[in-house]
This record gives structure tokens, sequence and C-alpha cells, in this order.
């Protein structure tokens, strides 16, 4: 099969990445004239472990190639995947389908015969017969097929999510778009992986409510994780042993300081409101996403408290600033809340990251970068864990409380134990549970 993917971000490049290692023609078109110069290049623009190497591969061996001209990826093209953002509208918490809608324009003006046309951008309910009106509208008479294929990535993991899927989802009403959409996933579908085949409508809903769902159980942990703090309960033990019900599952039940990233945040927001217009509203998923933007608060008052009511003039170390190990995103991170509200309680941040880059330095402007987190303990208070990199993950902590000025040890990701903490002369504040002293 070829397949044209329009958009060569996160979405568009892994997925066209693999199907190319399915053995199809893939050819993604980018817009971005330096992005596009780079994956020339065979550079990848984003961090996603494997994915650089991958990309190589299928470069050399002729079935990947990225160009700016959408007519030229069209070319006796079978399928055709948009997979452009979506992001949050301003003012109303809609998904912004412009990018979607402004993709289908182009399609249809250089598409061939018989072209399936597959979104894979995450669009809300609906969208899919938006596509295929504006379609119609700029090339009337022109055959072609319409199908939804939301995507299921996970950062940090997405070559896996997508070679190995738990399954896949395709919305379509035509045998035809159907026999071409069997034919691309059938590496995935010959290992016994379920290709659920819906109506449009039905597979744009199975996206948002599963990362709606899965954004509800994250919060649902971090509130019991306060409950324990007021009542001496773990919530590890409580998250375990709730997880051990099949019903429940142990999966996305680790308390932490809230989700963040390109996905949890703008997909409840967009269900929501979704509901919200036609009347069905998703109050649990509303509370989820109050509960979540108070949580971000929430730990920088919590760090506040660990440093004795008061961080003014207090240097703070904070290891990790990405939303999540194995990513430089840095989308709705929750640094981005507990950082400036730590600045602005007078204290001096430091930060340490293994991917941040020139973005988190823009988005948190006057925290001191340091190469790693012994440099970043160097004269500090107070040591913070806000992303569970495994760099930080097995501390030397003699040599990290060696060159600290305080005693404080803040671990919002509940990587450490207690025990230990009291060892190395710390005093401990993790989640969900009490805090002990050195």
């Amino acid at each position: 099969m070829k397949i044209a993917m329009v958009g060569a971000g996160y979405v568009g490049l892994v997925s066209g990445v693999c199907f190319s290692d399915f053995g199809h023609t893939v050819v993604c078109v980018e817009k971005d004239a330096g992005k596009l110069a780079k994956l020339h290049d065979g550079q990848v623009p984003i961090y996603e472990p494997g994915l650089d190497l991958l990309m190589e591969k299928n470069m050399a061996d002729g079935r990947l190639s990225f160009t700016g001209d959408l007519r030229e990826a069209l070319v006796d093209a079978d399928a055709c995947f948009i997979a452009v953002g979506t992001p949050t509208r301003r003012g109303d918490g809609h998904a912004d389908l412009s990018y979607v809608l402004e993709s289908a324009r182009e399609i249809a003006e250089a598409m061939p015969e018989d072209l399936v046309v597959v979104i894979k951008s995450t669009v809300p309910v609906g969208t899919n017969r938006k596509v295929d009106a504006t379609i119609r509208q700029h090339r009337p008479g022109v055959r072609f097929h319409m199908a939804s294929n939301p995507e299921f990535l996970r950062e940090g993991v997405a070559i896996a999510d997508f070679t190995h899927p738990d399954r896949v989802v395709v919305g379509l009403e035509s045998e035809h778009a159907n026999t071409v959409l069997n034919a691309i996933y059938r590496p995935i579908t010959s290992r016994q992986t379920p290709l659920l085949v819906s109506d449009p409508e039905t597979a744009e809903l199975i996206k948002y409510a599963a990362n709606s769902f899965l954004a509800m159980k994250i919060t649902f942990i971090n509130e019991v994780a306060n409950l324990c703090e007021r009542v001496g309960g773990d919530v590890q033990a409580v998250a375990h042993g709730i997880g051990l019900d099949s019903r429940i599952g142990e999966r996305f039940l680790n308390a932490g300081p809230g989700y963040g990233g390109s996905c949890f945040p703008k997909d409840t927001k967009a269900f929501a409101q979704t509901g919200q217009d036609v009347g069905a509203r998703q109050s649990l998923v509303e509370a989820t996403i109050r509960s979540n933007d108070q949580r971000k608060s929430d730990m920088a008052d919590k760090i506040v408290q660990a440093c004795h009511g008061s961080v003014l003039g207090k240097k703070i170390a904070v290891m990790g600033v990405t939303f999540k190990p194995e990513t430089d995103d840095m989308r709705d991170a929750p640094s981005l809340t507990i950082i400036p509200a730590l600045q602005a309680a007078g204290a001096e941040v430091v930060a340490c990251d293994p991917q941040a880059g020139q973005e988190a330095r823009d988005l948190l402007a006057g925290v001191g970068w340091c190469e790693g987190p012994y440099e970043a303990a160097k004269g500090c208070d107070a040591v913070v864990i806000l992303t569970e990199w495994n760099q930080f993950r097995g501390l030397n902590l003699g040599e990290l409380t060696s060159g600290m000025r305080g005693t404080t040890f803040i671990d919002l990701r509940n990587l450490y134990e207690a025990d230990e903490m009291r060892a190395a002369g710390l005093d401990y504040w993790p989640v969900g549970k009490r805090p002990t002293t050195a």
C-alpha cells in the first residue's frame, strides 16, 4: 500500500515511520520548512526512544520519504491519513479543527479517485462528517472514502504502542475503506490484535472516552492520596489493593502531581464541551478537569509546607520538568504551574531534566538549569522529584545530601522509601503517605 501522511508531528511521524516498517510506502507531508529540512537529513524533531533508528532504516530502504508537496504525496496513494494538531480552541474548550479542515480542502484539490481519507488526529464526534462535507464541497463528483482511525500512543513508548496495540479502532461506512485499512493493518491483526470496526461517530467517541476514563483514574487516586495523608493511610498500598481487583486494574493508579501532556488535558476538555453542547453533560469529566488543575497548585503548596511553611529566600532543586519521562513534551506539564508558584513565593529554583530543551527554558523563565541532580542539589534547601525519569530513581543519597544546605526531600512520584531517606538524614515528604523526619 502507498500511504500519504499529512502532518509529521508526533502522531504523524510515529505512525508514518511504523507504517513504513510494516512494508508500506509512506510519504509524510510537512509544511514547516525547517522541520522538513531536518527530516530530509534524517533528523527526528521530537524525542521518542527508538524513533531515530527506525526512521533511518526505512528511509535507507526507500519506503519512507518526506515532502512539502501534498499533490506529490498523493500520486497513486491508496490512503491519506490526516495527522495534524487539534489543540484546545481558545475561549470555549473545543478542539480546534482548523488544521484538519484545511487539510481536507487541500486533499480535495489533489486526491486521486477512490482515495481513502483517514482521520488519525484526535477529533470530537462529528468531525468525519465535516471533513466528508468539506471534500465534497471542494471536489464534487470525485469518489472517495472516509474513515476514522484514532491513535492510542503513549509518549515514551509510542513505537511499542503502535506495533503491539491493545486494539485497532476504525470507523467507516465503505467496504473499500474496510478493505484498504485491513490491508494496511494486516501486520498487526495477523498477530490476533483485535480490529474493532464501527461507524465513524463511535470510533471518535471511543478515543475521547478512553482518555477521559484514564484521566479520571489518575485523578481519583490523587484524591485518595489526599485522604491518606489526612488519616494515615498509604496510597501505594491502597492502589495495589484496589488494583488487584480485575474490574479495576493497577495501571494509572500512581499518585502524583497531576496529569499533563498533549492528550489528557485537551481531550477531557473537548469531551466535556461536546457533552455540554448536546445536553449530555459529562459531569465526572468536568470534575476531573477541575480537580487536576487544583492538584498542580496543591503540590506547590505541599512543597511550601515541607519547607516549614515558607520558601522565601530558599533554593529549591527540581528534578524533572517534562510532563512524563522519556519525552521532551512540556505541554500542560505540572512543572509549568508548580515552579512559577514557588518563584512567586520567593524561592530560587534550579532544575535538571534529561530532555528539557529550549522550550522548557523559554516556558520556565528565571530557572537555573543544571546538568544533573547532584549539581542541582548543591547548596539547595530542598529537593523535589517532579518527573520520574529513571536517572532519579537510584540517586546516591549520600552524595546528594553532602552538597545540600537543607535536609528536605519532596518526592511527588513516590520513588523512595521512608527508611532509606531517614538513613540518609533527610526529611521525607512523599505523596499519599505521612511525612517522616530524619
